[in-house]
């Protein structure tokens, strides 16, 4: 079994108060979620207007599979079009 998981920071240009934010980051929680039946939850960053970090975690069979997911994951963020991909950490964990 691996478990996978990837702390995404975010830059959000285009909001100006923090309900915004959350308007954005909670639509973008709840596509990811139902594309890719992930864990995903807003971890950091919550009163801070234009940044957010967004944790995921997923499990699977395979290392490859775990890479595969996370990479289509970030791709999927990235191309979102609302926020910008600042930083990303990706760690696998693998259980006997």
């Amino acid at each position: 079994m691996v478990i996978g998981i990837c702390k995404v920071r975010l830059f959000i240009d285009e909001v100006f108060s923090l309900k915004e934010k959350r308007r954005i980051v909670k639509s973008l929680i709840q596509r990811l979620r139902a594309r890719f039946n992930a864990s995903i939850a807003e971890v950091e960053l919550n009163d801070k207007w234009k940044n957010a970090v967004i944790g995921i975690a997923c499990i699977s069979n395979e290392g490859g599979h775990m890479d595969s997911i996370l990479s289509n994951i970030l791709n999927f963020i990235e191309n979102d079009g609302r926020v910008v991909v600042s930083g990303c950490h990706t760690e696998k964990i693998f259980v006997d």
